[in-house]
């Protein structure tokens, strides 16, 4: 995907968040999530996204992401979370993206979510990739599972069996760990126009993990190259919660990538 001759240059990745808000669009928590990455060349991610932006690059290489994690307790406005609805497994499939403004976010090629009703609303109102799967989290000591197997709508039986223990903290993340989680945005697009949703949560406690099994067709299920051999980096973190803003708009009211 060329890049526009009047794109700005990518902003600097801080582990803190560059905005904040005092009425946030939407709160949840993120909870015992794990981060498996694999490197990609960016000719194979950037038809994958949407216009306007191109693949995130660290010394020429981009990265494909599959992070499961327990949502908890989505809430809309200043109202409280929603304790069934609200709280779900949930697993993505990830791309890194930039945008003409220079703006870092994510891509989301798929989000796996064990509730049908978020699965609806997310997918006919705001038409981000969710599909329903039979999922679940669980922890015994240090060994954290996440398994997942497709419902609707499909490819039916597209699944994920994963198995981590984790290790020590991170106290001070490399460039690369810095560069896939200091994630401040969401790339979409809404109604054939591009869509930059924003967020903003505490620092991240990050915690080398060991995978001890990682069997799934997710990545490829999302359009993408089977991985080749192990994560290139794998990470845990017991969690953050976190607030999304509104999406920024142009003098006449229209999102701006």
């Amino acid at each position: 995907m060329p890049q526009s001759p009047l794109a700005a240059e990518p902003e600097p990745i801080t582990a803190d968040p560059p905005h904040a808000w005092d009425r946030p669009l939407l709160t949840q928590s993120w909870l015992d999530l794990a981060f498996l990455h694999w490197a990609a060349d960016p000719a194979d991610v950037a038809p994958l996204l949407p216009a306007g932006t191109r693949p995130d690059t660290l010394d020429g290489v981009t990265y494909v992401g599959l992070v499961a994690f327990r949502m908890h307790r989505v809430g809309w406005f200043r109202l409280p979370g929603i304790p069934y609805l609200g709280s779900f497994p949930e697993t993505n499939v990830r791309l890194y993206s930039v945008d003409d403004n220079g703006r870092r976010g994510v891509v989301f090629r798929s989000l796996d979510a064990s509730r049908l009703i978020p699965v609806v609303v997310g997918r006919t109102a705001f038409r981000i990739p969710y599909v329903w799967s039979r999922m679940e989290v669980r922890q015994e000591g240090p060994t954290v599972t996440y398994r997942s197997r497709r419902r609707w709508p499909g490819p039916r039986g597209a699944h994920s069996d994963l198995a981590m223990r984790v290790g020590e903290r991170v106290e001070e993340p490399t460039e690369l760990e810095h560069f896939l989680t200091a994630r401040w945005g969401m790339h979409s697009a809404f109604f054939g126009r591009p869509l930059y949703l924003p967020n903003a949560h505490p620092r991240w406690n990050l915690h080398r993990a060991e995978l001890l099994r990682c069997d799934e067709s997710l990545v490829t299920a999302a359009g993408l190259p089977a991985p080749v051999g192990a994560p290139v980096s794998v990470l845990y973190s017991p969690g953050v919660p976190v607030r999304f803003g509104r999406p920024p708009r142009t003098p006449a009211g229209i999102p701006t990538p």
